[in-house]
């Protein structure tokens, strides 16, 4: 009996290490995202079991909206902070990652309760799981790069890294839905147990994790020498002779990155929004309207199947062209999101809205991947664990902001899917240009992709 989990143990553990990652610790890293994720589909499904389907649309629309307000009003004044806090431990990412487990498995033993009684801790306790679930984020990205095998590049990284959390994320979700049915409660009682090994595999990760040689925080402020394209400023006592009110240690900024990363910033936070529109959306246009001939929860199971096959097909397409040119990818993916958003509000139907919901899930996973390789080509290593945080925290805010328009709009399909495309149109009009005149230009200081 117990050799098919051992024998499939060691199938995961052959894949998660192949190719180096095993000898780089990329592997072990690869394990915890999974248990990670798993952990959060678990409180996924409680949650929206709890505020989602367990009331009418009318009412569940408002508990939506007040659970968006709730957390994520908070989230927007915390989430600034995530970084910086998180560069002055640059010591301690293991640690910190610990952390952001043993807090999240202490929560969702507080939203067990909250979900069985329906408590108004339901709100305080779900704001802390996004919290450390962003911290976690956070770190992993600013670890990525410590654990690359030799010949890997950051983008096919994060592939595998990622597609083992869909992945992950695909096996919870009938799990979390057994263990439902047993009681509210129960996927919590999972989701902390899952969080639990997490914490114990973080401590585990090698010791090159904590290395933070080479590293500063990155400030919104303006032009610094150390960044591609900007001439360089006068440092030490001369500079200070010519321009007395400078300060003798001027700190680098993320607007002086560069056209690329700023673009892809505006261009994912567009994919981003959609995915968020799109999520609410059609969950509740879905649920009061079936697609044709299917009942409201296959409609809602078929598109979210959709998405996320697209997300995963997304994330294995972005380790197979290794962003030789991510400039291009974002903006092929922008056209084909507009397309696919266009077709959709012409033809409402079955077909175009599996269509829409796939190519959405596509286009956000190889969108962020191609941002995550510009970060790391444009972004010198001095800054690029500040410009994670940052970009993980813009694509957050613009998720939400993109479920809040999702909510608001009545629930008929032109209206929601019309936006849909307005929202791509903008970030094409606002991205597509800078994208196209930057990979025609090259950067000024390449590196290896």
């Amino acid at each position: 009996m117990g050799r098919a989990p051992a024998g499939l143990a060691r199938s995961v553990r052959r894949a998660t290490h192949a190719q180096g990652a095993g000898e780089s610790g990329l592997g072990k890293l690869t394990e915890l995202h999974a248990v990670n994720s798993s952990g959060d589909m678990m409180i996924t499904v409680a949650l929206a079991s709890t505020i989602f389907f367990s009331v009418p649309t009318g009412e569940a629309r408002g508990r939506v909206a007040l659970y968006l307000l709730v957390t994520m009003a908070p989230f927007a004044l915390l989430a600034p902070v995530i970084g910086p806090l998180l560069d002055r431990i640059p010591h301690g990412r293991r640690a910190a990652m610990a952390g952001a487990m043993l807090a999240r498995a202490l929560l969702a033993l507080a939203l067990s309760g909250a979900v069985a009684s329906g408590g108004p801790e339901l709100y305080p306790a779900a704001l802390g799981v996004l919290v450390a679930s962003k911290a976690y984020g956070v770190v992993r990205s600013a670890v990525v790069p410590r654990l690359l095998p030799a010949a890997f590049s950051l983008v096919r990284a994060n592939s595998r890294v990622t597609l083992a959390g869909l992945l992950a994320t695909g096996a919870a979700a009938p799990v979390a839905a057994v263990l439902h049915r047993i009681g509210p409660p129960w996927p919590l009682y999972g989701a902390c147990a899952l969080f639990c090994l997490g914490g114990f595999l973080a401590l585990r990760l090698p010791h090159t994790v904590d290395s933070a040689k080479g590293e500063r925080p990155a400030h919104l402020v303006p032009g610094h020498p150390h960044f591609p394209g900007h001439a360089p400023a006068s440092d030490g006592a001369e500079g200070r002779k010519r321009n007395p009110k400078r300060k003798p240690d001027a700190r680098p900024g993320l607007r002086t990155v560069g056209t690329s990363v700023r673009c892809a910033l505006a261009a994912n936070s567009a994919l981003r929004a959609l995915s968020g529109l799109l999520t609410f959306f059609l969950a509740f246009l879905l649920r009061e309207h079936p697609l044709g001939g299917l009942t409201g929860a296959f409609s809602l199971g078929l598109v979210a199947v959709a998405a996320g096959t697209g997300n995963a097909l997304g994330t294995a397409t972005g380790a197979w062209l290794k962003a030789r040119v991510p400039e291009l990818i974002i903006t092929c993916v922008l056209t084909v999101a507009l397309a696919a958003a266009v077709l959709s509000a012409l033809e409402y139907g079955t077909v175009t809205v599996v269509a829409v919901a796939a190519t959405a899930g596509l286009a956000q996973a190889l969108g962020k991947l191609s941002l995550d390789a510009l970060i790391q080509r444009d972004v010198p290593e001095a800054v690029r664990t500040s410009a994670f945080a940052r970009s993980e925290t813009l694509m957050q805010m613009s998720w939400v902001a993109g479920g809040a328009a999702g909510i608001s709009l009545p629930l008929l399909p032109p209206a929601g899917l019309w936006t849909a495309a307005g929202v791509v149109c903008l970030g094409a009009a606002g991205a597509a240009r800078g994208l196209l005149g930057a990979a025609r230009r090259g950067t000024p200081h390449p590196r290896v992709m």
